[in-house]
């Protein structure tokens, strides 16, 4: 499954799911076979962060929970898409480190 995490950009073609919150990512992420996310920083009042899902998806490489999947970012804040990529480079690197 391919899911896109903003809300306000339309989802691209390509993608299967379209998700506007953290913890819709987050539950879909637990619930099933994900190969690609991207994901958006900010994502409005009381709907959490990209860099939630990004802390998710780091805790779930370290675990064992979540198989590899490629992640892209598609934020303009830059702090948010920095932090965003430093979990999700660990969460590679483990992936890697597992094979």
């Amino acid at each position: 499954m391919k899911i896109w995490l903003d809300d306000e950009r339309p989802m691209p073609d390509g993608y299967d799911r379209h998700v506007c919150t953290a913890d819709e990512a987050i539950s879909i992420l637990k619930g099933g076979i994900v190969t690609v996310i991207s994901l958006d920083h900010d994502l409005g009042e009381n709907a959490g962060t990209g860099y939630e899902v990004a802390c998710f998806i780091e805790e779930g490489a370290f675990s064992g929970t979540l198989s590899p999947m490629d992640v892209n970012i598609h934020s303009a804040n830059p702090v948010g898409r920095n932090r965003m990529e430093q979990a999700i480079n660990n969460a590679k690197k483990c992936w890697e480190d597992k094979k």
